[in-house]
């Protein structure tokens, strides 16, 4: 059965809500206090763009940390080379599910632009 348009926006509002966790997890595991407070912004980009979603859908949903725990022993594992690519990945997608949105609510284009920020920011940290 197809997912009704609210119903995709409660999914990506329970993504962002989760991603937050994901990254607040895994700035623990950074090397650097720069990269710390790298990592730390994009969990409070995830923040806004969960209460952006809010707004939209009038939904209160609370962060579930699977993904965090998932991702961390991940990155314990195979360190940012293995995960920081998948990751990246996820995030420039996610500007194309957004992208359908955009005309019947434009303020999702601020969380699409950040999606596509996120994924360079990986790309870029998954060599250092």
């Amino acid at each position: 059965m197809p997912k009704t348009q609210l119903e995709k926006l409660v999914a990506a509002q329970q993504t962002e809500l989760d991603a937050v966790l994901l990254y607040q997890e895994l700035a623990k595991l950074m090397k650097t206090e720069e990269e710390k407070k790298l990592i730390l912004s994009l969990a409070a980009d995830e923040g806004r763009h969960a209460a952006i979603l809010r707004g939209i859908t009038g939904t209160a949903l609370k962060p579930n940390n699977k993904l965090a725990k998932v991702s961390a022993a991940m990155y314990k594992i195979g360190g940012r080379k293995l995960l920081f690519p998948v990751m990246s990945r996820f995030e420039i997608n996610s500007f194309y599910t957004y992208q359908k949105f955009f005309e019947t609510y434009p303020e999702i284009s601020k969380i699409a632009a950040d999606e596509i920020k996120h994924g360079h920011i990986l790309n870029d940290l998954k060599n250092k």
